[in-house]
């Protein structure tokens, strides 16, 4: 099921790799020897190319996540949204549409006289409420935020805006330890009455994720404060300088943003302009308060410094036609439109370009603010598509579809199978099936979410849990694209005008899916499934760009789950020609019982106990089989590939590890690697180890046959 509790899920499973826990682990069984596994690949059997956009990114602003990984503030609710209170005193919180928070914010808490600590309501800088301290001679009097993680000889910007009576003495602190020599305390220039910025810097001398930053003053009067921010000297227009190189090395196509739920009440008009004047808002499908320094600007930012093309979602919940087509002009009209001058009048004169679009994020789920019956939603999505094309007629729209087996009542527990949904097709239960019937020709893709919930399997053999879990996930895709055939015959237009699919949200969720070689093995499945399909799976999009990375306050490196996305991405990438694939050795149904949001389908190719998938490279000239070995053994291979000639010695890219658990830390040898090493000609044996994803490619000669079936 893709709602709230699936991405709430990915939170907690990011968060858990972000503040540590424990990983999947299972012990290998005896060695035994394996038959040979023979592979016959068909050359003159051909799909569509692998597209730039094949393995691109998801992001969210959910909670801190953000501040935590990727954007580089350090201090939480840094323009006061909620009170500054002594512990035990806060407000109470609104919960989600589930009644569950995501992550929480790290509160601001009075120092010295709490009593002195109050909330200016009628001249605030920014929002509703700015901070006001009345201050002593004899005593430091305001307030502080701990959990703030710093490293070591690292150098520190931030400024205040700040005002208040004149003379007051302002000081900002960062501590980082008990001793008394564990701090570096800035005193600002003197105050003015009026709202002024003021700057700072900190270099700590220890590393530490429970440093503390205060704001505090002496002497008569008061002062009050209006924002604050604190990020390490290296952003780059606001971003982490290492998480952008790690993530960038990944060349994704593209990055889908600003979400996600979120995006459903965010009105993205309120996040233009300076960053310390957009007032602070509230996620209401999070239960978390957003300061609204992430706004269509910076986003821009970053794709640029990913070097990646953006594909921006537009709020379709709580949103209208008019400031979707609005965000359109922004981004890619010209100047001398009303949009794009406020775009230029913010530094950005030139058109960012934007040429995907998506309309509304999941506006099907019960999860869903803005949530709406599928007809209603129908007249919104063309009202929607008119306007933004009305704008930018070049665009590229995705409609927010979700086919039968996501279309689970809240409370349901059904198995998902071909059989089970087929009364579903046609109904309020098949919003892909009702775009395709009511909203054609206001679309060129069709979306899809899915997250998909690991298993408990207590009584299972190591081997037969290890395969079971790196397989369930790619289920996810081959009932998607067994439900696209059911489309095809259903819709005819669908032959005469191919629309593309984009699965731009998905993840595999829960317990033991620490990104550890044991997931690697999973997600290279998942890479694989969709691989098979190109020819209508043109985009997909990972929940989230961040949960590639493992982040620490002192830097940040591709984890298991990453290298696998570098892998497919460098060695699988944008041009290549999948081929088919057959064997003697189908694909077994699962050993165990499966929970009710895994659908009943068989993915993986005929080649048990391994998953492979080949393809030729956009000139011909070499084949590339990529092969996953979830087992304990090492698996004897043994390729056929008639039509085409072997043209010398090839190599291999294998991602493996010494063991399951094996992951990738900051500060730490990698243990989840890819490695390059020679492999014998196409017509050798091949040997491919356990525990391993290996992406073989082999100089070749395409026969007649192959090569004008491929041409």
């Amino acid at each position: 099921m893709v709602s709230t509790q699936g991405r709430l899920a990915a939170v907690v499973a990011l968060s858990t790799l972000l503040l540590g826990g424990t990983g999947a682990q299972g012990g290998a069984p005896p060695p035994v020897t394996a038959s040979t596994v023979t592979a016959r690949i068909d050359a003159t059997r051909v799909s569509a190319a692998v597209t730039p956009y094949a393995y691109g990114m998801f992001i969210e602003p959910i909670g801190g996540l953000m501040n935590r990984t990727l954007w580089a503030e350090m201090l939480d609710d840094r323009k006061f949204y909620f009170p500054v209170v002594a512990e035990g005193k806060d407000p109470p919180q609104p919960l989600s549409v589930e009644g569950k928070p995501a992550l929480v914010n790290r509160k601001w808490r009075p120092v010295g006289d709490e009593a002195a600590v109050t909330m200016d309501r009628t001249q605030p800088y920014v929002g509703a409420q700015s901070v006001r301290v009345a201050v002593d001679a004899a005593a430091p009097r305001g307030f502080a935020q701990g959990g703030v993680g710093v490293a070591r000889g690292r150098d520190y910007a931030g400024h205040i805006v700040a005002g208040g009576t004149p003379g007051t003495v302002l000081t900002v602190a960062l501590v980082w330890g008990p001793g008394a020599g564990d701090r570096q305390v800035v005193t600002l220039p003197p105050l003015a009455g009026e709202w002024q910025t003021l700057d700072f810097a900190f270099k700590p001398g220890a590393d530490t994720a429970d440093a503390r930053f205060e704001v505090t003053g002496t002497g008569t009067g008061f002062f009050r404060v209006g924002a604050v921010t604190l990020m390490p000297a290296d952003n780059v227009d606001g971003w982490r300088a290492d998480s952008v190189a790690v993530l960038k090395s990944l060349r994704s196509g593209f990055w889908r943003l600003p979400g996600g739920n979120f995006l459903s009440n965010w009105d993205w008009h309120q996040a233009l302009g300076p960053r310390d004047r957009r007032p602070p808002v509230y996620d209401y499908a999070w239960s978390a308060m957003q300061p609204n320094d992430l706004g269509m600007d910076e986003y821009m930012a970053l794709t640029r410094l990913l070097g990646v093309e953006p594909y921006v979602t537009v709020n379709a919940g709580l949103g209208d036609a008019h400031s979707a087509a609005e965000e359109v002009e922004y981004l890619n009209g010209p100047a001398t439109s009303e949009w794009g001058a406020k775009r230029a009048a913010n530094g950005h004169p030139e058109p960012y370009g934007v040429r995907y679009w998506n309309i509304g994020n999941e506006p099907y789920g019960w999860w869903q603010i803005g949530r709406t019956t599928l007809d209603y939603f129908m007249i919104k999505h063309r009202e929607f598509a008119a306007a933004m094309r009305a704008v930018d007629p070049g665009i590229i729209l995705i409609g927010s579809g979700a086919m039968p087996d996501q279309m689970h009542p809240r409370d349901a527990k059904e198995n998902a199978s071909l059989d089970s949904i087929q009364a579903k097709f046609g109904t309020e239960n098949d919003w892909t099936g009702g775009l395709l019937a009511k909203a054609w020709g206001d679309f060129d893709g069709l979306s899809e979410h899915w997250y998909d919930t690991v298993e408990k399997r207590p009584d299972a053999p190591p081997a037969d849990e290890l395969m079971e879990f790196a397989r369930a996930p790619a289920n996810q895709v081959r009932m998607k694209a067994e439900e696209w055939a059911i489309y095809q015959r259903r819709f005819p237009a669908m032959a005469r005008k191919p629309i593309f699919l984009s699965i731009d949200e998905y993840a595999y969720i829960g317990a033991g899916t620490k990104p550890t070689l044991k997931l690697a093995l999973a997600y290279s499945m998942v890479m694989q499934e969709m691989l098979r399909h190109s020819d209508f799976i043109r985009m997909s999009a990972f929940t989230f760009g961040i949960s590639t990375l493992d982040v620490t306050p002192a830097g940040a490196t591709l984890n298991a789950t990453g290298q696998v996305f570098k892998l497919y991405g460098e060695r699988f990438g944008a041009g290549v020609i999948p081929v088919a694939v057959t064997g003697d050795a189908p694909q077994p149904y699962p050993k165990f019982a499966v929970g009710y949001d895994h659908p009943q389908v068989k993915s993986g190719s005929p080649t048990y106990p391994l998953d492979i998938v080949a393809g030729l490279s956009p000139d011909r000239r070499s084949l590339r089989v990529a092969v996953v070995n979830a087992t304990f053994q090492a698996q004897p291979l043994s390729l056929a590939v008639p039509g085409v000639r072997a043209d010398g010695a090839g190599r291999v890219w294998r991602l493996g590890g010494p063991a399951l658990d094996a992951q990738n830390t900051v500060g730490a040898a990698p243990q989840v690697t890819i490695t390059e090493a020679p492999a014998p000609s196409l017509r050798g044996p091949l040997t491919v180890p356990p525990l391993s994803t290996s992406i073989f490619e082999f100089p070749v000669r395409m026969g007649a046959s192959a090569r004008v079936a491929g041409q």
